[in-house]
């Protein structure tokens, strides 16, 4: 005890104010039942907490131990210490500290964790954004200026490309806003020429008032201006594969757009033609999500990708199912699920796998004078029906959804989420997760052995 007495008597001497936070147990590792690398995590806790008490006490300079991760003590500290405060004036703003590494020669480390956790700021900035102020050119404009800088190529498609595309479904489910409708084309070419992309294919409703089939719950009804989740999560993904140059093609479609209610809006029971042929009935307008990203999931296969993956907040469902705790993945292939569970583990976003049935496909097809229904029949179920509504259009590769309702759209103040994710703002999640998930398909060498 003496002896770490002395330790801080002479950090004391160089530094204004230290922080000391605990990092559990020192047998943390892998636990099975959580499905979590506890060590990364915990590591991620306490640089957070550290860095939080020095902001508040307006450090604008942090040094960061290294702990036996440099990285995770990087991810931990800035997502702690970011906050949204684009719209606050000057003097009422937090310090937003530099953060540095404090006596570790692991700076790759420290790197790779600030640029994967930067991206997933950037997430949560766009998700906060007003929907006011996040309207889709205005998404398209900051999806251009996050990603072209970094050699990610953005094309911006208007209403006349879709038209020519024969996106008829995402347009009539678009067409009840005053902000028209755009498509994002983004293109990160880090693999070889021969190399089939993976394509990601994400929900981009800037604000959903439900269209005519208003939402009920006004309670939470401000927080529908982060229901371009998926679009915001490609984003912030793009952005470190491009910084961490992953070696790997991937493209991505985003559809953008607003659901609001108005003289133009679908009406229940609406029916619309599809990209691949396929009749829609629009039995709820409130459920555009997976009706925009049908006409999606059926374009990305002239790309002939090796995996397509869907991020959407699809469901609210599925937020009453897991809360925040983790995001629903529905998976057509064994080896991509342990990835992707694997990735969940590393990172501390985890995932939690749901049951693709014939039965959920069932319910969404068995219905007279039209191919595919986008609420499906019986009670229950929604995300699964949901996933089978998505798998109608996916290209016939290996597919990944993710449901991302309880954890892209979920306040950081809601119970259970890590103290590196402040009360009150978006979590950005899993933006991480499938970065990492990315990655470990790209560099199966890099992949962690001990889960």
């Amino acid at each position: 005890m003496l002896k770490v007495e002395e330790e801080f008597q002479k950090l004391l001497k160089d530094f204004y104010a230290v922080a000391v936070a605990g990092t559990g147990a020192d047998s943390a590792c892998y636990n099975e039942n959580e499905t979590l690398d506890e060590c990364k995590e915990n590591i991620r806790i306490s640089s957070a907490v550290g860095a939080q008490a020095l902001q508040e006490m307006g450090c604008a300079e942090i040094l960061v131990d290294g702990y036996t991760n440099t990285e995770a003590a990087a991810e931990g500290s800035s997502l702690g210490v970011w906050r949204y405060q684009d719209l606050k004036s000057k003097e009422h703003q937090l310090t937003e500290p530099n953060l540095s590494l404090f006596d570790d020669p692991d700076a790759d480390g420290w790197q790779t964790g600030l640029w994967k956790a930067d991206a997933q700021n950037i997430v949560r900035k766009l998700e906060e954004t007003p929907a006011n102020l996040m309207y889709p050119s205005a998404f398209a404009e900051a999806a251009i200026d996050i990603l072209c800088p970094c050699g990610v190529h953005v094309e911006v498609r208007d209403r006349d490309w879709i038209t020519d595309k024969h996106m008829t479904a995402f347009l009539a489910m678009s067409r009840s806003s005053c902000n028209p409708a755009m498509l994002l084309e983004c293109s990160y070419c880090g693999g070889g020429e021969s190399d089939k992309p993976v394509v990601l294919t994400g929900k981009g409703v800037t604000f959903d008032a439900g269209g005519l089939c208003l939402k009920r719950h006004s309670k939470n009804f401000e927080e529908h201006r982060a229901d371009m989740a998926g679009a915001a999560v490609i984003v912030g993904v793009l952005k470190a594969m491009a910084r961490l140059q992953v070696p790997m093609n991937v493209n991505a479609l985003i559809p953008l757009m607003e659901n609001m209610p108005g003289n133009m809006a679908m009406k229940p029971g609406d029916v619309v033609v599809s990209l691949n042929g396929k009749t829609i009935r629009i039995e709820n307008p409130d459920n555009e999500g997976r009706v925009i990203l049908a006409d999606c999931l059926t374009f990305s296969n002239e790309y002939k990708p090796c995996l397509t993956i869907n991020i959407a907040t699809l469901t609210a469902a599925v937020r009453h199912a897991l809360g925040s705790s983790a995001s629903a993945a529905f998976c057509t292939s064994e080896v991509v699920w342990k990835e992707l569970a694997k990735a969940g583990a590393e990172t501390g976003d985890r995932v939690w796998r749901f049951p693709a049935w014939k039965m959920f496909t069932t319910k969404v097809t068995d219905w007279e004078g039209v191919d595919v229904h986008n609420v499906g029949c019986g009670r229950g179920g929604d995300p699964c029906l949901g996933a089978a509504f998505l798998m109608e259009f996916a290209p016939p590769v290996d597919f990944l959804h993710l449901d991302i309702t309880g954890t892209g759209m979920s306040a950081s103040g809601a119970c259970g989420n890590p103290p590196y994710y402040r009360k009150g703002f978006m979590t950005g999640r899993p933006t991480r997760a499938l970065q990492q998930f990315l990655s470990q398909m790209a560099c199966p060498l890099d992949r962690p052995t001990t889960c």
